[in-house]
């Protein structure tokens, strides 16, 4: 997960909705499927989806009262935490 594209797509969840990144994991998810893709290319829509899903995180906490750069920060120490353990 990159911090700077979560961010971003935070943004623009923000300035356009939510419902068009989760159209996107969907269409995604649903490429993965694409019995000719090679593990590189699963890669690295699996990055991407990783990230969607991320921005998804970070602004559920944002609409719950939690300043922006804080949500990002607890998202990524989360994601972090996960990958030490």
């Amino acid at each position: 997960m990159k911090l700077p594209i979560i961010k971003h797509l935070t943004q623009f969840i923000e300035d356009n909705d939510e419902d068009f990144v989760i159209e996107t994991i969907e269409t995604l998810e649903n490429l993965t499927e694409v019995p000719s893709l090679k593990d590189e290319e699963l890669d690295v829509i699996g990055e991407l989806i990783s990230n969607l899903y991320g921005a998804l995180e970070v602004h559920k906490m944002v609409q719950t009262g939690t300043p922006k750069k804080e949500a990002l920060n607890t998202f990524m120490q989360r994601v972090l935490g996960s990958i030490d353990n």
